[in-house]
């Protein structure tokens, strides 16, 4: 069988030469595509699909998500697959939060007697994200988390190497809370470590290794991530006092100047 092949695929045979070229026009062959007949095709083909679709979301996707909520809002949806939910915890999520496509969450059971995930209102969370909750992790309200984010508060195994030899979990001290503030975005497979928070209107780039708190109206990147832009459009509030204080220091020269100016 070998030889056959290997004779109709290298021969100079008549043969061979008409099985090759037989070969290539099954493999370019092509049918026209008349819009009158392909277009109703078409509508139909979508049609079916997203009318599945809908199905597999409203009565298999979003119950089976649900089924693990302690609590949720209104408007809670998620895309056409079924979520990874391992370990039992407390999954608490805010009004119309959005879990697409697949999330992996992990709930640690050996830190905690009840591991808690919060997620705010207006918070979207993309594909193949993947949330370990040893004792908490909380995400605020209208966040964007991209696709392939990675958010512990737990490594898994201990820092000390001997502990790691022996099998042993981490040390208490090791698992530690994470927090996302509100309107946080995290970008495409970003890595959250345990103990971090995100301060508020932060943004994240993407393929950021977060190992320290992030502060508020800043945007990250690198790995460690560090600093490089703020994203605030007015002084912050001390800053703005002490410039109204040098304001009012000025204007108290100017007064005294004219003062003295006019008892001379």
């Amino acid at each position: 069988m070998k030889n056959l092949v290997r004779f109709l695929a290298t021969s100079d045979h008549s043969v061979a030469r008409a099985v090759r070229q037989v070969r290539r026009q099954v493999k370019s062959f092509t049918l026209p595509a008349p819009r009158p007949i392909v277009v109703p095709m078409r509508v139909a083909f979508e049609a079916a699909r997203e009318a599945y679709w809908l199905g597999a979301r409203v009565l298999v996707c979003e119950p089976h998500l649900k089924s693990h909520c302690s609590q949720y809002g209104k408007g809670v949806r998620t895309g056409n697959f079924i979520h990874y939910i391992q370990g039992r915890g407390d999954m608490i999520l805010g009004d119309n939060v959005v879990l697409d496509g697949k999330v992996n969450i992990v709930f640690a059971a050996r830190f905690s007697d009840r591991p808690t995930l919060r997620i705010g209102d207006n918070t979207g969370i993309g594909h193949d994200c993947r949330i370990i909750v040893g004792k908490s992790v909380t995400i605020g309200k209208h966040c964007r988390i991209a696709g392939s984010v990675y958010i512990l508060d737990s490594s898994g195994h201990p820092s000390d190497p001997e502990d790691r030899k022996r099998g042993l979990p981490p040390a208490d001290s090791e698992v530690r809370p994470v927090v996302i503030e509100d309107n946080v975005w995290l970008g495409a497979r970003s890595m959250i470590f345990p103990g971090v928070t995100v301060g508020e209107g932060s943004v994240v780039a993407a393929g950021s290794i977060v190992m320290a708190d992030v502060p508020p109206y800043t945007v990250v990147a690198g790995n460690p991530a560090r600093r490089v832009a703020s994203l605030r459009t007015e002084p912050p509030p001390a800053a703005e006092a002490d410039r109204a204080g040098a304001r009012s220091n000025g204007a108290d020269d100017v007064g005294r100047r004219s003062l003295e100016g006019s008892a001379s």
